[in-house]
């Protein structure tokens, strides 16, 4: 039986080649595989930025060879880049809870 992060791991091959088979490279994301993978995927996380303009600054940072496509590679970091900002935004909101609870007692 897989472990949960086995499991995550999996969704996330099995997501960003559900989007890279749509034209082209079937091993890479075109700007506008990407841009839907991102509206339809992290929709939440797109909520919540202010400005309209993320999707299109997400694409141009990610492509890192700057062949207009994000290969698995380039996938990855931007998966660890969010995970990285959700866990800051979690922490930071951890910490104002254990603040506004120590101002309690």
């Amino acid at each position: 039986m897989p472990t949960q992060l086995e499991m995550a791991l999996d969704t996330m091959l099995r997501i960003f080649h559900q989007y890279s088979c749509k034209e082209g490279d079937r091993f890479k994301l075109s700007k506008g595989d990407l841009k839907i993978l991102l509206q339809r995927e992290l929709t939440d996380f797109l909520l919540l930025q202010k400005d309209p303009q993320m999707v299109d600054k997400i694409v141009l940072d990610l492509d890192a060879n700057k062949d207009n496509k994000a290969d698995f590679d380039e996938f990855v970091i931007m998966v660890a880049a969010l995970t990285v900002a959700r866990n800051d935004y979690f922490v930071e909101q951890l910490k104002k809870k254990e603040m506004l609870s120590s101002k309690q007692i």
